[in-house]
């Protein structure tokens, strides 16, 4: 009992961490879409100015802009990807603590199983003795002779 105890906590564990890997994969996801989200609004923005006459250092502080923005994005992809691997190894866990508690679970119920059948085995025992002493007493005489 113990020691399904012991496993429903460290499955419990890893549940709380599968859950919290989860959440900063769905986290690092979000801020992902944002600076993607963000990068396509700037370069909307510029491209209805297509028309406009601007000068080379706006270009050029503009392109370096949006590269940093590109950067950034593969940086935070790089996080999201980390975060799916933490998530994946949290799974894992989870999954092996779950067969753990599993197994010892059965391990438990096959003791409780066998332990019932010597119970049972004792109890017919008994009662065998107890018919096989009255059934003597009654075919002996009430002095322990036959009649």
């Amino acid at each position: 009992m113990v020691a399904v105890n012991v496993a429903e906590r460290k499955r419990d564990e890893a549940r709380q961490i599968l859950q919290n890997a989860q959440a900063a994969q769905q986290a690092a996801k979000g801020q992902l879409s944002q600076l993607e989200g963000y990068a396509q609004e700037t370069q909307e923005r510029w491209g209805a100015r297509e028309g406009a006459c601007l000068k080379p250092e706006v270009m050029y502080h503009h392109h370096q802009f949006m590269g940093r923005l590109g950067h950034a994005a593969g940086l935070q992809s790089g996080v999201v990807a980390d975060q799916a691997q933490r998530v994946e190894a949290a799974s894992q866990q989870l999954l092996a603590a779950e067969l753990r508690l599993a197994s010892l679970r059965k391990v438990l119920e096959a003791r409780r199983r066998d332990m019932d059948q010597q119970q049972a085995r004792r109890d017919q025992k008994q009662t065998d003795e107890r018919a096989a002493i009255k059934y003597h007493g009654s075919t002996n005489g009430p002095l322990g002779q036959e009649s």
